[in-house]
Protein backbone atom coordinates (compact mmCIF):
# COMPACT_ATOMS: atom_id res chain seq x y z
CA UNK A 1 0.00 0.00 0.00
CA UNK A 2 1.65 3.23 -1.22
CA UNK A 3 1.41 6.83 0.03
CA UNK A 4 -1.00 7.49 -2.83
CA UNK A 5 -3.34 4.79 -1.52
CA UNK A 6 -3.22 6.48 1.89
CA UNK A 7 -4.04 9.87 0.34
CA UNK A 8 -6.91 8.30 -1.59
CA UNK A 9 -8.15 6.68 1.62
CA UNK A 10 -8.05 10.02 3.48
CA UNK A 11 -9.78 11.78 0.59
CA UNK A 12 -12.41 9.06 0.38
CA UNK A 13 -13.06 9.29 4.13
CA UNK A 14 -13.37 13.09 3.87
CA UNK A 15 -15.91 12.78 1.03
CA UNK A 16 -17.77 10.05 2.89
CA UNK A 17 -18.16 12.18 6.03
CA UNK A 18 -18.95 15.33 4.03
CA UNK A 19 -21.55 13.51 1.92
CA UNK A 20 -23.21 12.15 5.05
CA UNK A 21 -23.27 15.65 6.55
CA UNK A 22 -24.74 17.26 3.41
CA UNK A 23 -27.33 14.51 3.05
CA UNK A 24 -28.32 14.78 6.74
CA UNK A 25 -28.62 18.57 6.56
CA UNK A 26 -30.73 18.31 3.43
CA UNK A 27 -33.06 15.81 5.08
CA UNK A 28 -33.33 18.01 8.18
CA UNK A 29 -34.13 21.15 6.17
CA UNK A 30 -36.64 19.27 4.03
CA UNK A 31 -38.38 18.08 7.19
CA UNK A 32 -38.60 21.74 8.25
CA UNK A 33 -38.85 21.04 11.98
CA UNK A 34 -41.73 18.57 11.53
CA UNK A 35 -39.76 15.66 13.03
CA UNK A 36 -39.09 17.59 16.22
CA UNK A 37 -42.74 18.61 16.48
CA UNK A 38 -43.68 14.93 16.28
CA UNK A 39 -41.31 14.30 19.18
CA UNK A 40 -43.10 16.96 21.21
CA UNK A 41 -46.44 15.20 20.75
CA UNK A 42 -44.92 11.85 21.68
CA UNK A 43 -47.05 9.66 23.93
CA UNK A 44 -45.66 7.68 26.83
CA UNK A 45 -46.30 4.40 24.97
CA UNK A 46 -42.82 2.79 24.73
CA UNK A 47 -43.56 0.82 21.54
CA UNK A 48 -44.79 3.94 19.74
CA UNK A 49 -41.77 5.81 21.07
CA UNK A 50 -39.42 3.13 19.75
CA UNK A 51 -41.09 3.13 16.32
CA UNK A 52 -40.87 6.91 16.22
CA UNK A 53 -37.17 6.86 17.12
CA UNK A 54 -36.59 4.25 14.42
CA UNK A 55 -38.44 6.29 11.77
CA UNK A 56 -36.85 9.64 12.58
CA UNK A 57 -33.31 8.22 12.75
CA UNK A 58 -33.82 6.34 9.47
CA UNK A 59 -34.75 9.68 7.90
CA UNK A 60 -31.96 11.85 9.34
CA UNK A 61 -29.41 8.99 9.22
CA UNK A 62 -27.91 9.65 12.65
CA UNK A 63 -28.73 8.13 16.03
CA UNK A 64 -26.34 10.66 17.59
CA UNK A 65 -28.42 13.54 16.18
CA UNK A 66 -31.62 11.96 17.48
CA UNK A 67 -30.18 11.45 20.96
CA UNK A 68 -28.78 14.99 21.08
CA UNK A 69 -32.28 16.24 20.19
CA UNK A 70 -33.71 14.16 23.04
CA UNK A 71 -31.19 15.66 25.47
CA UNK A 72 -32.39 19.09 24.38
CA UNK A 73 -36.09 18.18 24.66
CA UNK A 74 -35.71 16.76 28.16
CA UNK A 75 -33.52 19.68 29.22
CA UNK A 76 -36.20 22.12 27.97
CA UNK A 77 -38.89 20.20 29.83
CA UNK A 78 -40.89 19.32 26.70
CA UNK A 79 -40.31 15.58 27.03
CA UNK A 80 -40.09 13.17 29.97
CA UNK A 81 -37.12 10.84 30.50
CA UNK A 82 -39.41 7.80 30.36
CA UNK A 83 -40.60 8.68 26.83
CA UNK A 84 -37.05 9.45 25.66
CA UNK A 85 -35.79 5.95 26.52
CA UNK A 86 -38.13 4.31 24.00
CA UNK A 87 -37.00 6.74 21.31
CA UNK A 88 -33.34 5.92 22.05
CA UNK A 89 -34.02 2.23 21.46
CA UNK A 90 -35.69 3.00 18.14
CA UNK A 91 -32.85 5.33 17.15
CA UNK A 92 -30.33 2.51 17.53
CA UNK A 93 -32.35 0.39 15.11
CA UNK A 94 -32.90 3.26 12.69
CA UNK A 95 -29.18 3.97 12.37
CA UNK A 96 -28.65 0.57 10.73
CA UNK A 97 -30.36 1.82 7.53
CA UNK A 98 -27.14 3.48 6.38
CA UNK A 99 -25.24 0.21 6.63
CA UNK A 100 -27.82 -1.52 4.44
CA UNK A 101 -27.59 1.21 1.79
CA UNK A 102 -23.80 0.92 1.77
CA UNK A 103 -24.02 -2.88 1.53
CA UNK A 104 -25.61 -2.53 -1.92
CA UNK A 105 -22.09 -2.00 -3.26
CA UNK A 106 -21.47 -5.71 -2.67
CA UNK A 107 -24.19 -6.86 -5.08
CA UNK A 108 -22.91 -9.25 -7.74
CA UNK A 109 -24.51 -10.23 -11.02
CA UNK A 110 -24.45 -9.56 -14.75
CA UNK A 111 -28.07 -8.47 -15.20
CA UNK A 112 -28.78 -4.81 -15.95
CA UNK A 113 -31.12 -4.50 -12.94
CA UNK A 114 -28.54 -5.79 -10.44
CA UNK A 115 -25.85 -3.56 -11.94
CA UNK A 116 -28.14 -0.52 -11.67
CA UNK A 117 -28.86 -1.34 -8.00
CA UNK A 118 -25.17 -0.90 -7.21
CA UNK A 119 -24.55 2.60 -5.76
CA UNK A 120 -21.60 3.06 -8.09
CA UNK A 121 -24.09 2.85 -10.98
CA UNK A 122 -27.02 4.97 -9.79
CA UNK A 123 -25.21 7.54 -7.60
CA UNK A 124 -23.72 9.40 -10.63
CA UNK A 125 -27.27 9.76 -11.99
CA UNK A 126 -28.43 11.16 -8.63
CA UNK A 127 -25.43 13.51 -8.64
CA UNK A 128 -26.29 14.89 -12.10
CA UNK A 129 -29.95 15.39 -11.14
CA UNK A 130 -28.97 17.01 -7.83
CA UNK A 131 -26.43 19.39 -9.37
CA UNK A 132 -28.94 20.40 -12.08
CA UNK A 133 -31.58 21.12 -9.44
CA UNK A 134 -29.12 23.14 -7.33
CA UNK A 135 -28.04 25.13 -10.38
CA UNK A 136 -31.37 25.92 -11.98
CA UNK A 137 -34.03 25.62 -9.28
CA UNK A 138 -35.03 28.56 -7.08
CA UNK A 139 -37.44 26.55 -4.95
CA UNK A 140 -36.10 25.87 -1.42
CA UNK A 141 -37.66 22.41 -1.15
CA UNK A 142 -36.20 21.35 -4.49
CA UNK A 143 -32.80 22.62 -3.38
CA UNK A 144 -33.08 20.57 -0.17
CA UNK A 145 -33.93 17.46 -2.24
CA UNK A 146 -30.95 18.28 -4.47
CA UNK A 147 -28.67 18.46 -1.41
CA UNK A 148 -29.85 15.00 -0.34
CA UNK A 149 -29.10 13.57 -3.80
CA UNK A 150 -25.69 15.22 -4.10
CA UNK A 151 -24.81 14.31 -0.50
CA UNK A 152 -25.68 10.67 -1.13
CA UNK A 153 -23.65 10.62 -4.35
CA UNK A 154 -20.60 12.13 -2.62
CA UNK A 155 -21.01 9.67 0.27
CA UNK A 156 -21.04 6.68 -2.10
CA UNK A 157 -18.12 8.05 -4.12
CA UNK A 158 -16.18 8.40 -0.89
CA UNK A 159 -17.10 4.82 0.04
CA UNK A 160 -15.86 3.52 -3.33
CA UNK A 161 -12.64 5.54 -2.98
CA UNK A 162 -11.98 4.06 0.48
CA UNK A 163 -12.70 0.53 -0.76
CA UNK A 164 -10.32 0.98 -3.70
CA UNK A 165 -7.61 2.54 -1.53
CA UNK A 166 -7.56 -0.30 1.01
CA UNK A 167 -7.79 -3.09 -1.59
CA UNK A 168 -3.97 -3.61 -1.64
CA UNK A 169 -4.06 -4.37 2.10
CA UNK A 170 -5.31 -7.88 1.32
CA UNK A 171 -1.77 -8.74 0.21
CA UNK A 172 -0.14 -7.28 3.31
CA UNK A 173 0.46 -9.98 5.99
CA UNK A 174 0.93 -7.40 8.76
CA UNK A 175 -2.58 -6.06 8.17
CA UNK A 176 -4.07 -9.51 8.65
CA UNK A 177 -2.05 -9.94 11.85
CA UNK A 178 -3.36 -6.63 13.25
CA UNK A 179 -6.94 -7.70 12.53
CA UNK A 180 -6.35 -10.90 14.50
CA UNK A 181 -5.91 -8.73 17.62
CA UNK A 182 -9.55 -7.70 17.40
CA UNK A 183 -10.71 -11.27 17.83
CA UNK A 184 -10.13 -10.43 21.47
CA UNK A 185 -13.58 -9.06 22.42
CA UNK A 186 -12.21 -6.38 24.74
CA UNK A 187 -9.73 -5.03 22.17
CA UNK A 188 -12.35 -5.17 19.43
CA UNK A 189 -14.96 -3.29 21.46
CA UNK A 190 -12.41 -0.67 22.50
CA UNK A 191 -11.22 -0.18 18.89
CA UNK A 192 -14.79 0.23 17.60
CA UNK A 193 -15.73 2.60 20.44
CA UNK A 194 -12.60 4.72 19.96
CA UNK A 195 -13.05 5.07 16.20
CA UNK A 196 -16.70 6.08 16.58
CA UNK A 197 -15.95 8.45 19.45
CA UNK A 198 -13.42 10.27 17.25
CA UNK A 199 -15.67 10.73 14.22
CA UNK A 200 -18.87 10.86 16.35
CA UNK A 201 -20.99 8.77 13.99
CA UNK A 202 -21.67 5.05 14.23
CA UNK A 203 -23.05 5.09 10.66
CA UNK A 204 -19.77 6.50 9.39
CA UNK A 205 -17.58 4.11 11.41
CA UNK A 206 -19.65 1.13 10.25
CA UNK A 207 -19.21 2.43 6.69
CA UNK A 208 -15.44 2.51 7.19
CA UNK A 209 -15.53 -1.09 8.44
CA UNK A 210 -17.57 -2.07 5.40
CA UNK A 211 -14.97 -0.43 3.15
CA UNK A 212 -12.19 -2.36 4.90
CA UNK A 213 -14.16 -5.59 4.46
CA UNK A 214 -13.53 -5.25 0.71
CA UNK A 215 -9.95 -6.41 1.40
CA UNK A 216 -11.29 -9.85 2.27
CA UNK A 217 -9.10 -9.89 5.39
CA UNK A 218 -11.77 -9.14 8.02
CA UNK A 219 -13.32 -12.18 9.67
CA UNK A 220 -16.61 -12.43 11.51
CA UNK A 221 -14.77 -13.00 14.78
CA UNK A 222 -12.87 -9.70 14.53
CA UNK A 223 -15.76 -7.67 13.05
CA UNK A 224 -18.34 -8.58 15.74
CA UNK A 225 -16.73 -6.86 18.75
CA UNK A 226 -15.76 -3.85 16.62
CA UNK A 227 -19.39 -3.37 15.52
CA UNK A 228 -20.61 -3.62 19.11
CA UNK A 229 -17.94 -1.15 20.22
CA UNK A 230 -19.07 1.26 17.52
CA UNK A 231 -22.51 1.39 19.12
CA UNK A 232 -20.92 2.33 22.46
CA UNK A 233 -18.70 4.98 20.86
CA UNK A 234 -21.67 6.81 19.35
CA UNK A 235 -22.83 7.65 22.91
CA UNK A 236 -19.96 10.14 23.26
CA UNK A 237 -21.85 12.78 21.23
CA UNK A 238 -24.84 12.72 23.57
CA UNK A 239 -22.61 12.66 26.67
CA UNK A 240 -20.75 15.76 25.47
CA UNK A 241 -24.05 17.41 24.57
CA UNK A 242 -25.41 16.84 28.09
CA UNK A 243 -22.67 18.91 29.76
CA UNK A 244 -24.24 21.86 31.53
CA UNK A 245 -27.81 20.58 31.19
CA UNK A 246 -30.44 19.60 33.76
CA UNK A 247 -30.08 16.29 35.59
CA UNK A 248 -32.86 14.69 33.57
CA UNK A 249 -31.10 15.67 30.35
CA UNK A 250 -27.88 14.08 31.64
CA UNK A 251 -29.90 10.95 32.40
CA UNK A 252 -30.91 10.70 28.72
CA UNK A 253 -27.24 10.50 27.70
CA UNK A 254 -26.52 8.02 30.51
CA UNK A 255 -29.43 5.78 29.43
CA UNK A 256 -28.08 5.77 25.87
CA UNK A 257 -24.68 4.65 27.18
CA UNK A 258 -26.12 1.97 29.49
CA UNK A 259 -28.37 0.64 26.74
CA UNK A 260 -25.40 -0.05 24.45
CA UNK A 261 -23.07 -1.32 27.19
CA UNK A 262 -25.69 -3.74 28.56
CA UNK A 263 -26.55 -4.84 25.02
CA UNK A 264 -22.88 -5.41 24.18
CA UNK A 265 -22.21 -7.43 27.34
CA UNK A 266 -25.32 -9.60 26.82
CA UNK A 267 -24.67 -10.12 23.12
CA UNK A 268 -21.00 -11.05 23.54
CA UNK A 269 -21.73 -13.31 26.53
CA UNK A 270 -24.45 -15.26 24.71
CA UNK A 271 -22.47 -15.44 21.47
CA UNK A 272 -19.22 -16.71 22.98
CA UNK A 273 -21.01 -19.17 25.30
CA UNK A 274 -22.87 -20.65 22.34
CA UNK A 275 -19.69 -20.68 20.29
CA UNK A 276 -17.90 -22.55 23.09
CA UNK A 277 -20.55 -25.29 23.16
CA UNK A 278 -21.71 -25.38 19.54
CA UNK A 279 -18.73 -23.97 17.66
CA UNK A 280 -19.88 -21.57 14.96
CA UNK A 281 -18.15 -22.40 11.69
CA UNK A 282 -18.54 -18.86 10.35
CA UNK A 283 -16.42 -17.19 13.09
CA UNK A 284 -13.24 -17.46 11.03
CA UNK A 285 -15.06 -16.78 7.77
CA UNK A 286 -14.62 -13.58 5.79
CA UNK A 287 -17.34 -10.93 6.16
CA UNK A 288 -18.49 -8.43 3.55
CA UNK A 289 -20.51 -5.22 3.67
CA UNK A 290 -23.81 -7.13 3.72
CA UNK A 291 -22.79 -9.35 6.65
CA UNK A 292 -21.65 -6.29 8.64
CA UNK A 293 -25.07 -4.67 8.04
CA UNK A 294 -26.78 -7.88 9.21
CA UNK A 295 -24.73 -8.04 12.44
CA UNK A 296 -25.29 -4.33 13.08
CA UNK A 297 -29.06 -4.76 12.67
CA UNK A 298 -29.36 -7.99 14.69
CA UNK A 299 -27.47 -6.45 17.61
CA UNK A 300 -29.56 -3.28 17.78
CA UNK A 301 -32.87 -5.02 17.11
CA UNK A 302 -32.33 -7.81 19.63
CA UNK A 303 -31.02 -5.42 22.31
CA UNK A 304 -34.06 -3.16 21.87
CA UNK A 305 -36.51 -6.07 22.05
CA UNK A 306 -34.81 -7.54 25.14
CA UNK A 307 -34.54 -4.23 27.03
CA UNK A 308 -37.91 -2.74 25.99
CA UNK A 309 -39.74 -4.35 28.96
CA UNK A 310 -37.04 -2.98 31.28
CA UNK A 311 -37.43 0.74 30.50
CA UNK A 312 -38.22 1.45 34.16
CA UNK A 313 -35.06 -0.40 35.20
CA UNK A 314 -32.97 1.72 32.81
CA UNK A 315 -34.68 4.83 34.17
CA UNK A 316 -33.93 3.75 37.74
CA UNK A 317 -30.31 3.06 36.80
CA UNK A 318 -30.03 6.57 35.33
CA UNK A 319 -31.43 8.10 38.53
CA UNK A 320 -28.93 6.09 40.61
CA UNK A 321 -26.09 7.35 38.42
CA UNK A 322 -27.19 10.99 38.25
CA UNK A 323 -28.63 11.59 41.70
CA UNK A 324 -30.76 14.49 42.87
CA UNK A 325 -29.37 16.43 45.80
CA UNK A 326 -31.36 16.12 48.98
CA UNK A 327 -34.12 18.74 49.08
CA UNK A 328 -33.37 19.84 45.53
CA UNK A 329 -36.40 21.20 43.71
CA UNK A 330 -37.01 22.33 40.18
CA UNK A 331 -37.79 26.01 40.69
CA UNK A 332 -40.39 27.46 38.39
CA UNK A 333 -38.89 30.78 37.32
CA UNK A 334 -38.15 32.68 34.16
CA UNK A 335 -34.85 30.82 33.68
CA UNK A 336 -36.80 27.59 33.16
CA UNK A 337 -38.48 29.11 30.11
CA UNK A 338 -35.14 29.95 28.50
CA UNK A 339 -34.30 26.25 28.39
CA UNK A 340 -36.25 26.28 25.12
CA UNK A 341 -33.27 28.19 23.69
CA UNK A 342 -31.16 25.06 23.88
CA UNK A 343 -27.90 25.10 21.91
CA UNK A 344 -28.67 21.56 20.69
CA UNK A 345 -31.73 22.85 18.81
CA UNK A 346 -29.43 24.94 16.60
CA UNK A 347 -28.68 21.68 14.80
CA UNK A 348 -32.34 21.72 13.71
CA UNK A 349 -32.84 25.36 12.62
CA UNK A 350 -36.54 25.07 11.69
CA UNK A 351 -37.35 23.69 15.12
CA UNK A 352 -35.19 26.32 16.82
CA UNK A 353 -37.11 29.05 14.96
CA UNK A 354 -40.39 27.63 16.32
CA UNK A 355 -39.03 27.65 19.87
CA UNK A 356 -38.00 31.29 19.40
CA UNK A 357 -41.52 32.10 18.22
CA UNK A 358 -42.96 30.46 21.33
CA UNK A 359 -40.77 32.53 23.63
CA UNK A 360 -41.50 35.69 21.62
CA UNK A 361 -45.21 35.05 22.13
CA UNK A 362 -44.62 34.80 25.89
CA UNK A 363 -42.60 38.00 25.77
CA UNK A 364 -45.48 39.72 23.98
CA UNK A 365 -47.97 38.53 26.60
CA UNK A 366 -45.85 40.06 29.36
CA UNK A 367 -45.60 43.37 27.49
CA UNK A 368 -49.36 43.37 26.86
CA UNK A 369 -50.05 42.67 30.53
CA UNK A 370 -47.86 45.67 31.43
CA UNK A 371 -49.73 47.97 29.04
CA UNK A 372 -53.11 46.86 30.45
CA UNK A 373 -51.97 47.56 34.02
CA UNK A 374 -50.31 50.85 33.02
CA UNK A 375 -53.51 52.12 31.39
CA UNK A 376 -55.42 51.15 34.51
CA UNK A 377 -53.22 53.05 36.97
CA UNK A 378 -53.00 56.09 34.67
CA UNK A 379 -56.69 56.50 33.95
CA UNK A 380 -58.30 54.98 37.03
CA UNK A 381 -56.83 54.64 40.51
CA UNK A 382 -53.07 54.47 41.10
CA UNK A 383 -51.97 51.05 42.41
CA UNK A 384 -48.46 50.65 43.81
CA UNK A 385 -48.52 46.84 43.48
CA UNK A 386 -49.38 47.11 39.78
CA UNK A 387 -46.61 49.68 39.30
CA UNK A 388 -44.11 47.26 40.90
CA UNK A 389 -45.40 44.40 38.75
CA UNK A 390 -44.92 46.50 35.60
CA UNK A 391 -41.32 47.18 36.69
CA UNK A 392 -40.78 43.43 37.24
CA UNK A 393 -42.29 42.73 33.83
CA UNK A 394 -39.98 45.27 32.24
CA UNK A 395 -36.95 43.48 33.71
CA UNK A 396 -38.31 40.16 32.37
CA UNK A 397 -38.95 41.59 28.90
CA UNK A 398 -35.42 43.02 28.78
CA UNK A 399 -34.08 39.57 29.68
CA UNK A 400 -36.21 38.00 26.95
CA UNK A 401 -34.84 40.46 24.40
CA UNK A 402 -31.25 39.77 25.46
CA UNK A 403 -31.55 35.96 25.47
CA UNK A 404 -33.66 35.74 22.32
CA UNK A 405 -31.50 38.24 20.45
CA UNK A 406 -28.29 36.38 21.32
CA UNK A 407 -29.80 33.02 20.36
CA UNK A 408 -31.25 34.35 17.09
CA UNK A 409 -27.86 35.78 16.08
CA UNK A 410 -26.33 32.32 16.60
CA UNK A 411 -29.21 30.79 14.66
CA UNK A 412 -28.77 33.22 11.76
CA UNK A 413 -25.19 31.97 11.26
CA UNK A 414 -26.49 28.46 10.53
CA UNK A 415 -27.35 27.09 7.11
CA UNK A 416 -30.96 28.31 7.03
CA UNK A 417 -33.60 27.95 4.36
CA UNK A 418 -34.86 31.24 2.88
CA UNK A 419 -38.08 30.88 4.87
CA UNK A 420 -36.29 30.31 8.19
CA UNK A 421 -33.87 33.16 7.48
CA UNK A 422 -36.79 35.54 6.93
CA UNK A 423 -38.49 34.24 10.08
CA UNK A 424 -35.37 34.94 12.14
CA UNK A 425 -35.27 38.49 10.77
CA UNK A 426 -38.97 38.98 11.62
CA UNK A 427 -38.58 37.70 15.19
CA UNK A 428 -35.55 39.94 15.76
CA UNK A 429 -37.64 42.95 14.75
CA UNK A 430 -40.68 41.85 16.76
CA UNK A 431 -38.77 41.33 20.03
CA UNK A 432 -37.49 44.88 19.62
CA UNK A 433 -41.06 46.14 19.26
CA UNK A 434 -42.26 44.17 22.29
CA UNK A 435 -39.38 45.57 24.34
CA UNK A 436 -40.28 49.12 23.31
CA UNK A 437 -43.96 48.48 24.17
CA UNK A 438 -42.83 47.41 27.64
CA UNK A 439 -40.74 50.60 27.88
CA UNK A 440 -43.83 52.67 27.09
CA UNK A 441 -45.65 50.86 29.90
CA UNK A 442 -42.88 52.01 32.27
CA UNK A 443 -43.19 55.56 30.90
CA UNK A 444 -46.90 55.41 31.67
CA UNK A 445 -46.07 54.34 35.23
CA UNK A 446 -44.06 57.56 35.53
CA UNK A 447 -47.13 59.46 34.32
CA UNK A 448 -49.29 57.72 36.93
CA UNK A 449 -46.75 58.38 39.69
CA UNK A 450 -46.54 62.05 38.77
CA UNK A 451 -50.32 62.30 38.93
CA UNK A 452 -50.26 60.59 42.33
CA UNK A 453 -47.44 62.69 43.81
CA UNK A 454 -48.84 66.04 42.58
CA UNK A 455 -52.46 65.07 43.25
CA UNK A 456 -53.43 65.76 39.64
CA UNK A 457 -56.66 64.45 38.14
CA UNK A 458 -58.05 64.42 34.63
CA UNK A 459 -61.41 66.07 34.10
CA UNK A 460 -64.32 63.68 33.65
CA UNK A 461 -64.38 64.64 29.96
CA UNK A 462 -60.64 63.94 29.52
CA UNK A 463 -60.98 60.62 31.41
CA UNK A 464 -63.77 59.46 29.12
CA UNK A 465 -61.77 60.45 26.03
CA UNK A 466 -58.57 58.72 27.17
CA UNK A 467 -60.53 55.54 27.91
CA UNK A 468 -61.65 55.47 24.28
CA UNK A 469 -58.04 55.74 23.11
CA UNK A 470 -56.98 53.07 25.61
CA UNK A 471 -59.64 50.72 24.21
CA UNK A 472 -58.44 51.32 20.66
CA UNK A 473 -54.80 50.73 21.66
CA UNK A 474 -55.75 47.57 23.55
CA UNK A 475 -57.58 46.34 20.44
CA UNK A 476 -54.70 47.07 18.04
CA UNK A 477 -52.28 45.32 20.42
CA UNK A 478 -54.54 42.26 20.62
CA UNK A 479 -54.84 42.09 16.80
CA UNK A 480 -51.09 42.49 16.23
CA UNK A 481 -50.23 39.82 18.81
CA UNK A 482 -52.81 37.35 17.52
CA UNK A 483 -51.61 37.92 13.95
CA UNK A 484 -48.03 37.15 15.01
CA UNK A 485 -48.95 34.10 17.12
CA UNK A 486 -51.15 32.57 14.41
CA UNK A 487 -49.12 33.90 11.50
CA UNK A 488 -52.40 35.33 10.19
CA UNK A 489 -51.78 37.76 7.32
CA UNK A 490 -55.44 38.76 7.07
CA UNK A 491 -55.38 39.89 10.70
CA UNK A 492 -52.09 41.71 10.10
CA UNK A 493 -53.70 43.85 7.36
CA UNK A 494 -56.27 45.07 9.89
CA UNK A 495 -53.65 46.67 12.11
CA UNK A 496 -52.73 49.64 9.90
CA UNK A 497 -56.32 51.02 9.58
CA UNK A 498 -56.78 50.86 13.37
CA UNK A 499 -53.37 52.47 13.90
CA UNK A 500 -54.53 55.28 11.62
CA UNK A 501 -57.62 55.72 13.81
CA UNK A 502 -55.45 55.85 16.97
CA UNK A 503 -53.37 58.62 15.36
CA UNK A 504 -56.53 60.57 14.57
CA UNK A 505 -57.85 60.10 18.12
CA UNK A 506 -54.58 61.44 19.54
CA UNK A 507 -54.77 64.53 17.31
CA UNK A 508 -58.39 65.15 18.33
CA UNK A 509 -57.62 64.71 22.03
CA UNK A 510 -54.74 67.19 21.84
CA UNK A 511 -57.02 69.72 20.13
CA UNK A 512 -59.70 69.19 22.78
CA UNK A 513 -57.10 69.61 25.51
CA UNK A 514 -56.08 72.99 24.07
CA UNK A 515 -59.73 74.05 24.21
CA UNK A 516 -59.90 73.04 27.88
CA UNK A 517 -56.75 75.03 28.59
CA UNK A 518 -58.31 78.06 26.95
CA UNK A 519 -61.46 77.76 29.05
CA UNK A 520 -59.47 77.15 32.25
CA UNK A 521 -60.80 73.62 32.79
CA UNK A 522 -57.27 72.20 32.75
CA UNK A 523 -53.85 73.39 33.92
CA UNK A 524 -50.61 73.52 31.97
CA UNK A 525 -49.02 71.08 34.45
CA UNK A 526 -51.86 68.63 33.90
CA UNK A 527 -51.46 69.20 30.17
CA UNK A 528 -47.88 67.87 30.19
CA UNK A 529 -49.04 64.69 31.95
CA UNK A 530 -51.96 64.30 29.53
CA UNK A 531 -49.69 64.80 26.50
CA UNK A 532 -47.12 62.26 27.78
CA UNK A 533 -49.85 59.66 28.23
CA UNK A 534 -51.23 60.20 24.72
CA UNK A 535 -47.74 60.04 23.22
CA UNK A 536 -46.96 56.71 24.88
CA UNK A 537 -50.31 55.21 23.85
CA UNK A 538 -49.77 56.34 20.26
CA UNK A 539 -46.23 54.88 20.27
CA UNK A 540 -47.60 51.49 21.37
CA UNK A 541 -49.90 51.60 18.35
CA UNK A 542 -46.93 52.42 16.09
CA UNK A 543 -45.05 49.36 17.32
CA UNK A 544 -48.12 47.21 16.64
CA UNK A 545 -48.00 48.52 13.07
CA UNK A 546 -44.33 47.53 12.87
CA UNK A 547 -45.16 43.99 14.00
CA UNK A 548 -47.89 43.61 11.38
CA UNK A 549 -45.67 45.01 8.63
CA UNK A 550 -42.82 42.61 9.57
CA UNK A 551 -45.24 39.70 9.42
CA UNK A 552 -46.43 40.66 5.94
CA UNK A 553 -42.84 41.30 4.82
CA UNK A 554 -41.86 37.78 5.92
CA UNK A 555 -44.12 36.38 3.21
CA UNK A 556 -42.99 38.74 0.43
CA UNK A 557 -39.25 39.15 -0.20
CA UNK A 558 -39.82 42.11 -2.56
CA UNK A 559 -41.88 43.91 0.07
CA UNK A 560 -41.05 47.54 0.86
CA UNK A 561 -42.43 48.99 4.10
CA UNK A 562 -42.96 52.56 2.92
CA UNK A 563 -44.48 51.45 -0.38
CA UNK A 564 -46.82 49.12 1.48
CA UNK A 565 -48.08 51.80 3.88
CA UNK A 566 -48.62 54.27 1.06
CA UNK A 567 -50.28 51.66 -1.14
CA UNK A 568 -52.56 50.61 1.72
CA UNK A 569 -53.61 54.16 2.51
CA UNK A 570 -54.29 54.85 -1.16
CA UNK A 571 -56.11 51.56 -1.78
CA UNK A 572 -59.51 53.24 -1.62
CA UNK A 573 -62.62 51.57 -0.29
CA UNK A 574 -60.90 48.63 1.44
CA UNK A 575 -58.65 50.69 3.70
CA UNK A 576 -61.06 53.61 4.00
CA UNK A 577 -63.89 51.26 4.88
CA UNK A 578 -61.93 49.72 7.75
CA UNK A 579 -60.87 53.15 8.99
CA UNK A 580 -64.51 54.22 8.96
CA UNK A 581 -65.64 51.14 10.90
CA UNK A 582 -62.93 51.61 13.54
CA UNK A 583 -63.69 55.34 13.75
CA UNK A 584 -67.33 54.53 14.50
CA UNK A 585 -66.35 51.86 17.03
CA UNK A 586 -64.01 54.24 18.85
CA UNK A 587 -65.96 57.46 18.49
CA UNK A 588 -65.08 60.06 21.11
CA UNK A 589 -67.78 61.25 23.52
CA UNK A 590 -69.48 64.53 22.63
CA UNK A 591 -67.61 67.67 23.75
CA UNK A 592 -69.01 69.38 26.80
CA UNK A 593 -67.63 72.84 25.99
Amino acid sequence: MTIFNVLTLIGGLAMFLYGMNVMGNGLEKLAGGKLEKIFERLTSNPIKAMLLGLSVTAVIQSSSATTVMLVGFVNAGIMKLHSAIGVIMGANIGTTVTAWILSLSGLNGDSFLIKMLKPSSFSPILAIIGVAMLTFSKNDKKKDIASILVGFAVLMFGMDSMSGAVAPLKDVPEFAEVLLWFKNPILGVLAGALLTAIIQSSSASVGILQALSATGAITFGSALPIILGQNIGTCVTALLSSIGTSKNAKRVAVVHLYFNIIGTVLFLTVFYLLNAFIGFSFVDGVVGAKEIAIVHTIFNLSTSIILLPFIKVLEKLAYLTVKDKEGEENKNNIEEQFKLLDERFLQSPSFAVEKCRELTNRMGEIAKESIDMAMSICVDKYDKEKAEQIAANEAAVDLYEDRLGTYLVKLSSRDLSAKDSQSVSTILHVIGDFERISDHAMNMVSVAEEKQQKDLNFTSQATAEVKVMCSAVRDVLDIAMEAFEKHDLELATRVEPLEEVVDKIRTKLKNRHVKRLQTGECTIEMGFVFSDLLTNLERVSDHCSNIAVCLIQENDESFDVHEYVQMLKNSGEGFDGQVKRYSEKYALPAKEF
